[in-house]
């Protein structure tokens, strides 16, 4: 007869435990973001170089996306927790590291290369990109930061030297 795991045992997904917090953390910065700054602000649209029809669709179809990812994300992380392959600790290093690439993405790619909009209009941008920038690298580098410490004491011997 082999040797079957207890039912107590607990193997954690590493990767999908990663990724499960990369999608929800990107799925809630997107919400926040849409909610904050494109409604209840209304600072600026997704896509603001076109008719205030094509903003508020472009508008839509971000809301519709994130909350795909979001929905699609919590069932997954549900999955995960069901067959208790979930390790908080990386899933919540994900989420960080989601949020903050998510943040980063916008301020750099959407706003400054592709130039789909600007976080506010009518002001000095330097000081809004710079807060919207920082904060998304902050996001990131305390996800990385969860993430290393993780897989470091993941690891034999991977305590303090």
């Amino acid at each position: 007869m082999a040797d079957l795991p207890l039912p107590s045992s607990r193997i954690a997904d590493v990767r999908s435990s990663t990724l499960v917090g990369v999608l929800i953390g990107i799925a809630i910065m997107a919400a926040v973001d849409e909610i904050v700054f494109h409604q209840v602000l209304a600072w600026h649209h997704f896509y603001d170089r076109s008719t205030p029809s094509v903003a508020l669709l472009s508008d839509g179809l971000l809301h519709a996306a994130e909350v795909i990812a979001l929905v699609g994300g919590f069932f997954w992380f549900a999955d995960l927790r069901r067959r208790r392959a979930l390790s908080s600790r990386l899933a919540w290093g994900g989420f960080l590291l989601g949020a903050g690439g998510f943040q980063l993405f916008d301020g750099l790619v959407d706003h400054k290369v592709l130039r789909l909009h600007q976080i506010r209009y009518g002001v000095h941008l330097v000081p809004y990109d710079v807060v919207w920038n920082v904060a998304g690298a902050v996001l990131l580098l305390a996800g990385v930061a969860v993430l290393w410490w993780s897989a470091r004491s993941r690891r034999p011997g991977g305590g303090p030297r």
